[in-house]
């Protein structure tokens, strides 16, 4: 199982954004007075009508934007900007074309001046957990979408963050190699006890995966709904308690993305 230990991991507290549109000057709204906690060691989706801010959450909770109000904390400390300890993963892969496999997973280790040795190792040692032993020397062009993600999962676990925020990272895969990236991330979580916050557009691989999925509302994005998931791992796509939990987050979607 996971790893759990004492405290909050993560704090959203009255946490909004407001943008500036370049071409009109006019203010957009994007999040509202959002109020979230986060335990240690648990893997939390965010759900919500397209549009709605979720990859503007996830970048603020990663220090990539700063709140027009409001704060983030993390394990008790403001989130002023970017941090080894909150690795992110965006939908793209983001791998360097002209590195191999092993010197892309190091890359991170090589930035804070790891002996050359030591992070060789350690990527090693990354790449076994994703299941990419023995394509150390192969380049990105020469992978399958799902093995380039497990490079791009391999590289930010390398240094050993303690959250890992993933903006829909499976979205671009087909379904087949969709579903075995997210047993795949389980079998990881449960492996590092590392928290994830999980973005989805999908409500079956937020059932899949999430412990807790927040339900966000249409933009400015507030926090609506909070679904429980005790279904324990591994899951069963077809049982009837996923199904009857999918059909619950799509009645809110539904709700959310009507003009009523």
């Amino acid at each position: 199982m996971a790893m759990k230990t004492t405290g909050r991991a993560l704090s959203l507290r009255g946490l909004s954004k407001t943008f500036i549109e370049k071409k009109t000057g006019r203010e957009l709204e994007v999040l509202d007075s959002i109020n979230l906690e986060i335990e240690p060691g648990s893997l939390t989706c965010l759900v919500g009508p397209s549009g709605c801010g979720k990859t503007t959450l996830l970048r603020l909770i990663g220090g990539l934007e700063m709140p027009t109000a409001g704060e983030v904390l993390f394990e008790g400390v403001p989130v002023t900007g970017p941090g080894p300890e909150r690795g992110v993963v965006f939908q793209e892969y983001a791998l360097f074309p002209w590195r191999t496999v092993l010197k892309n997973v190091s890359f991170g280790l090589d930035i804070v001046g790891m002996p050359g040795g030591e992070a060789r190792r350690k990527a090693e040692g990354y790449l076994q957990t994703v299941g990419l032993t023995g394509h150390e020397d192969l380049y990105p062009r020469e992978l399958s979408g799902g093995m380039k993600q497990r490079v791009a999962i391999a590289r930010t676990l390398a240094v050993e963050p303690r959250i890992l925020l993933m903006d829909e990272p499976f979205a671009s895969l087909d379904a087949q190699t969709r579903n075995g990236m997210q047993e795949f991330l389980v079998e990881v979580w449960q492996r590092t006890g590392t928290t994830v916050v999980f973005v989805t557009h999908s409500v079956d691989e937020a059932v899949f995966l999430g412990g807790d999925i927040i339900g966000l509302s249409k933009r400015p994005a507030r926090v609506v709904d909070t679904f429980t998931n005790s279904m324990k791992y591994p899951r069963g796509r077809t049982e009837p308690e996923f199904i009857a939990l999918r059909a619950l987050i799509l009645e809110y979607l539904t709700r959310e993305m009507s003009d009523t």
